[in-house]
């Protein structure tokens, strides 16, 4: 199966390129923005493509004519997409648009990647099938993009998640993991939100739940995140402890500790059985994530574990 992966720079793309280059049966055709900044160079084709342009992007999937595609690649920042609402849209929803527009002519199954902020964070945790309500710029360009895959002319899969983590090739790439990890080893105090709740998703989960669906073609909405509910607190203090750091560096706070431009669901988080049923989608939990991540822990090892 030949399959194209858009935002292949990103912590998703990077994971779905390994995983699918150590299979049989798959050519894995890469794009992103600018040079291919990741360690793996080898076993895959890269292009370099800016979304926003659609004469370029419809001729980059006629030119390839692949069997699927795996749309990543968007703009996630919340508090960026809030600033700059012209380039949110135009990554996030405008992009969705040229890449269906060329499937739609070379007959290719689109999955597209979406997030658990197309919900407003009242009703956690969610179902596929329930009612979304964005509360921010991040959320509503992401449930335009499903609106407009679910009227696609070709089989179509939407895959939401939930704050991914894992390790990126790029070093400015950070999430709570790397930013827990990083100020506490420099001694660093830390304000931690207790109050929003979340099923973190490690990237290796998320990759082989993509994997899943494109090889069964299977169509239409899927949850894939992990099973834990945890507060980015409860995060932090789990790898302070898997790591032997300091917890005492942390402030509990809420969110109204923080002015950010914009506004986060409460709690979001997923129910998975459907993924698991209908892919055998099996991810981690989070303490097995940051061993994933991570390795033996300090802490592993002082327990003789």
């Amino acid at each position: 199966m030949k399959v194209l992966i858009t935002g292949s720079n990103g912590l998703l793309g990077q994971y779905l390129i390994q995983r699918l280059c150590s299979m049989p049966g798959y050519e894995v055709v890469a794009t992103g923005r600018g040079p291919n900044r990741l360690k793996m160079q080898e076993g895959y084709l890269y292009e370099s493509v800016n979304l926003g342009d659609e004469a370029g992007v419809k001729g980059l999937v006629e030119r390839h004519r692949p069997e699927a595609i795996i749309h990543a690649g968007a703009m996630t920042q919340a508090d960026d997409c809030e600033r700059n609402k012209d380039a949110c849209w135009m990554a996030n929803v405008t992009a969705t648009r040229y890449l269906l527009q060329g499937a739609e002519k070379t007959g290719s199954f689109f999955l597209l990647l979406s997030t658990d902020f197309v919900f407003d964070g009242l009703g956690g945790p969610y179902r596929e099938d329930d009612p979304i309500n964005p509360v921010n710029y991040y959320g509503a360009s992401k449930a335009a993009a499903e609106r407009i895959v679910k009227q696609a002319k070709v089989p179509w899969a939407i895959a939401r998640t939930v704050l991914v983590y894992g390790l990126a090739d790029d070093p400015r790439r950070s999430n709570i993991i790397t930013w827990v990890k990083n100020n506490l080893e420099q001694k660093k105090k830390l304000k931690v939100v207790n109050d929003q709740w979340r099923t973190p998703t490690l990237v290796q989960d998320l990759a082989e739940g993509c994997r899943l669906i494109i090889d069964k073609r299977a169509q239409g909405v899927f949850h894939l995140s992990g099973k834990d509910m945890l507060t980015p607190y409860d995060m932090a203090v789990q790898v302070a402890h898997y790591l032997n750091l300091d917890t005492r560096l942390f402030e509990k706070v809420d969110a109204t500790s923080f002015r950010q431009p914009a506004k986060r669901p409460a709690k979001t988080g997923f129910i998975i059985e459907k993924a698991e049923k209908e892919l055998g989608y099996s991810p981690h939990s989070f303490e097995e994530g940051l061993k994933a991540i991570l390795g033996e822990g300090p802490a592993a090892k002082d327990n003789g574990a």
